[in-house]
């Protein structure tokens, strides 16, 4: 929204819905695909608790295919003449699910918000918006959905959760969906007694890629010293040998940033992005768009993005920003795709941590459940 002052005039509209723009009969459906048995549960169970007006939760592991899960149950709400938010932490998510949901309900207005996107005036009976972007919704929306709901930095700011709150209306359900839960997400939804749904599963029924541990000592000195550490050179050669994608992670901009001269020496076509990047979003485009062979990247990129074949390495997996939810939303990059199911995920490291090793126990722990 900009730079807010406390002498800035804000208006609130507070005039009835527009309901009589909201044409129940014009909702189409056009997704073709098929859910899995796991998924199919998992949507009849969240429209069973929006029916409900109740919240719900669903688990699910990365790569199961959130995503469309969602579709049936927007649908039926849509149909109903409710207005839908899905709401996100993460620019990217918004990014990778516009042009999905475009796909699948092309006859009505959909609208994404996020920092820089363009203000469109039009009503929207659908709405995709990070969380910051919910500052602009008071009482709007009949069904509330947040995506990556244990992401930075809505997990952080109360201020973010309470605009969730405040843009629903008072008897809205919301549906938090992440395959990371936090503690106390798990408490709220028992306590709470909301709905639940499990699933263990990719969409293509094959196991997570497990993490493999790779020392790299002293990794920060080699990049100081203008070296890319060995080790992490042949794991690079060995990937643009194969002609395979890959995300290599990086704990801060600084580090990376020394570091993106050596990789470009290698290859011109590697680039970095980080969250002050104006270009991030063309260069993914151009990764997926195998224009580029691998992005150097901070851990905004640990959700919200799938990539055919991408293999992915974590440069100072001990660094404290690379929580046991980090490791596990950036090892589910991997494998994601139906005809590459599998793929190398390494934690290239100075010290193994214990978020290093309770995020391979939280996968191997998944991998174990029919």
């Amino acid at each position: 929204m900009g730079r807010m002052c406390s002498c800035d005039e804000l208006i609130l509209w507070k005039n009835r819905q527009p309901r009589s723009r909201i044409q129940k009969s014009h909702v189409e459906f056009t997704w073709t695909g098929k859910l899995t048995v796991h998924q199919l549960k998992a949507a009849d169970e969240l429209l069973t608790s929006l029916k409900q007006n109740r919240n719900h939760l669903i688990f699910a592991v990365c790569g199961a295919g959130k995503t469309e899960i969602l579709f049936a149950p927007i649908y039926a709400s849509l149909k109903a003449g409710k207005r839908v938010c899905v709401a996100t932490p993460r620019t990217d998510v918004v990014l990778e699910l516009y042009p999905r949901f475009q796909q699948v309900f092309q006859n009505i207005s959909i609208h994404a918000l996020y920092g820089g996107a363009q203000n469109d005036t039009q009503f929207a009976q659908l709405i995709l918006a990070t969380t910051h972007q919910l500052y602009r919704f008071e009482n709007a929306f009949d069904v509330m959905i947040v995506d990556e709901a244990d992401a930075f930095p809505y997990t952080y700011d109360e201020a973010l959760q309470r605009s969730v709150m405040k843009a629903k209306k008072a008897d809205a359900p919301i549906a938090f969906v992440t395959a990371t839960p936090s503690t106390k997400l798990l408490l709220q939804q028992r306590n709470e007694k909301w709905g639940y749904s499990f699933i263990a599963r990719r969409f293509h029924g094959y196991l997570l890629p497990v993490p493999r541990y790779q020392a790299l000592w002293n990794y920060e000195k080699a990049f100081h010293k203008q070296k890319i550490p060995q080790k992490l050179k042949n794991w690079v050669e060995q990937r643009l040998q194969n002609q395979q994608p890959f995300l290599i992670f990086f704990p801060t901009i600084e580090l990376m940033e020394q570091a993106i001269p050596l990789f470009q020496q290698i290859d011109p076509t590697i680039e970095s992005v980080h969250s002050e990047d104006p270009d991030r979003k063309e260069k993914v485009l151009q990764l997926r768009n195998e224009e580029r062979k691998g992005l150097l990247t901070t851990t905004i990129l640990e959700r919200g993005i799938t990539l055919k074949n991408v293999q992915v390495a974590v440069v100072g997996a001990e660094n404290p920003v690379f929580t046991s939810s980090a490791l596990i939303q950036i090892s589910g990059r991997v494998g994601r795709n139906v005809q590459y199911p599998t793929g190398d995920i390494v934690f290239f490291h100075h010290g193994i941590t214990m978020e290093m090793d309770q995020a391979r126990k939280k996968i191997l722990e998944m991998n174990h459940y029919e």
